[in-house]
């Protein structure tokens, strides 16, 4: 059986659990409190991060590589575009979620309202919160431009972009912190993506001490 070492509300953990469940990818998900850096889970990536995914004998880690590792072993559906161009276009937004939006956005919001409960880490910065909450308006912006033009953010197919930017999305509109009335064609857009049977189990997560917002799991919000 595959399994995929991974946290409920890691954005990186979720990108990878949407491109198993859209390639129809059977995984055991074994959640995994990566911060306490257990021996056995730094043997399996002793860069003590999540996910891991071992599939046969291999052990994957880095969640971008292993998305890429998944689309070239098990192309259909195909997630890249085949020209040079249109992939390039894939792998900048993924990178530009993962990195910038991650760091401005997600670690300033999710992190500081959920993760340093569960980790016992101390109490929310406010400064961060109120930072991470006034990012956020513009890379809706900067979506809400994308999609003027495209179908989806890469272009006119779904790909990893788009799993990118909704990982991230779907786990700080689990804490209520996605204005979806900033945009219609970004709140559109996602509508789409959460009514994917791929999406099914990532609106099925519990955290505990930390319950959804009714809307979470409606696709009609």
């Amino acid at each position: 059986m595959n399994r995929l070492y991974h946290f409920p509300l890691s954005p990186f953990c979720r990108k990878v659990r949407l491109t198993l469940a859209e390639k129809r990818i059977e995984v055991e998900l074994v959640e995994e409190r990566y911060w306490e850096q257990s021996p056995d889970f730094l043997r399996r990536n002793p860069a003590g991060k999540v996910p891991v995914l071992r599939m046969d004998t291999r052990v994957m880690s880095e969640s971008q590589a292993i998305c890429e590792y998944l689309e070239e072993a098990y192309p259909a559906p195909a997630l890249m575009p085949r020209d040079p161009d249109s992939r390039y276009e894939v792998r900048r937004l993924c990178n530009w979620f993962d990195d910038k939006f991650h760091s401005e956005v997600t670690s300033k919001l999710l992190y500081e309202r959920v993760n340093k409960k569960v980790m016992a880490a101390g109490y929310p910065d406010s400064k961060n919160v109120k930072s991470g909450a006034n990012r956020i308006k513009y890379h809706l912006d900067y979506m809400a431009w994308l999609l003027d033009q495209r179908r989806w953010l890469a272009g006119d197919t779904m790909t990893l972009a788009d799993f990118a930017a909704a990982a991230h999305l779907s786990c700080l509109d689990y804490i209520s912190d996605v204005d979806w009335n900033r945009h219609a064609v970004v709140k559109d857009w996602y509508v789409k993506l959460k009514s994917r049977p791929s999406f099914r189990a990532l609106l099925a997560d519990q955290v505990p001490g930390f319950p959804p917002p009714g809307h979470y799991a409606d696709l009609d919000f």
